[in-house]
């Protein structure tokens, strides 16, 4: 039985991206690994392929790099999901753990990430009334309430209800604003963080008042902004399934239509999807026409 040899063929900074080509290329029979390298604080994904079919490797890379979001790509991702796999060379499960979720997620993403957390385990151990008290969006908006307690116009952002609320937000906070922290960077994630929580916020509250939280009005911005980003600027490498966007969007229907047997802040969800769009929009148009 002859061994592969094998030869590096491209590094990329995105792990989906990686393993979406990776998985492509086993789809055509060309045997392929991924092997995670690190540089300082610096992490990429270095795409190994069989040598002898270097060469269309190559040629597959560059019509992978033009489109990498074509169908026949996401099937072969399916397809092959459980056959690419990244080696750590012995790093333990945990620590293989530690190092991919502290690795996508830059300063920005996980400090409104353990925020969060901070809040709700606060709230689990009897402070909860005294941390919505001084997070809990204002009862009468005015510029003078604003200048005295700034943080109440983003605060509800901050908040969680129950253990499926936050691990839910949290979770495609990491997911999302990591992504586009790295991309874009912590800047543009500050910006959909501050914009899209405070007029979700504004939202809800001229509709049902002040008794709300959570993070899911700037987790539907982040929807938007890398679902539009996918294909007003593929090149950046920013990627969400039409399958996942649909069913974020079916459960805004569902909070609409009043079936759901939670209360939803329907106004938030919807006023920080659109916020997401537009920021992709504005950024795509206006910041890239300016470099």
């Amino acid at each position: 039985m002859s061994t592969i040899e094998y030869r590096a063929l491209v590094s990329v900074e995105q792990h989906n991206i990686a393993l979406l080509f990776t998985n492509y290329l086993m789809s055509i029979d060309i045997q392929a690994k991924i092997e995670v390298e690190i540089k300082g604080d610096h992490q990429q994904f270095v795409i190994y392929c069989q040598l002898e079919s270097y060469d269309r490797a190559i040629s597959e890379f560059e019509l992978f790099i033009k489109a990498p979001y074509s169908p026949k790509y996401q099937q072969a991702a399916w397809d092959n999901a459980e056959v690419s796999q990244v080696s750590q060379h012995g790093v333990s499960l945990f620590q293989s753990f530690k190092e991919q979720f502290i690795a996508h997620a830059g300063i920005v993403t996980l400090t409104i990430f353990i925020v969060c957390w901070l809040v709700f385990l606060g709230a689990i151990f009897g402070f909860g009334r005294a941390l919505f008290s001084h997070l809990q969006f204002y009862s009468q908006l005015s510029i003078g309430s604003f200048i005295e307690e700034p943080i109440r116009i983003i605060g509800p952002a901050l908040f969680h209800f129950s253990w499926l609320h936050i691990v839910f937000n949290t979770m495609w906070w990491w997911q999302l604003g990591g992504s586009i922290e790295k991309i874009m960077g912590k800047w543009v994630l500050i910006n959909i963080f501050l914009l899209a929580g405070i007029i979700s916020n504004l939202a809800q509250f001229i509709v049902s008042g002040a008794n709300f939280g959570g993070l899911s009005g700037v987790v539907y911005a982040l929807v938007g902004y890398v679902w539009w980003m996918s294909w007003l600027a593929p090149q950046k490498g920013l990627v969400i399934s039409n399958a996942i966007v649909g069913f974020l969007l079916f459960w805004i229907l569902l909070g609409f239509v009043d079936v759901l047997p939670v209360n939803m802040a329907n106004t938030a969800h919807l006023t920080g999807l659109v916020c997401g769009c537009l920021l992709a929009v504005f950024n795509v148009k206006f910041t890239h026409s300016s470099n």
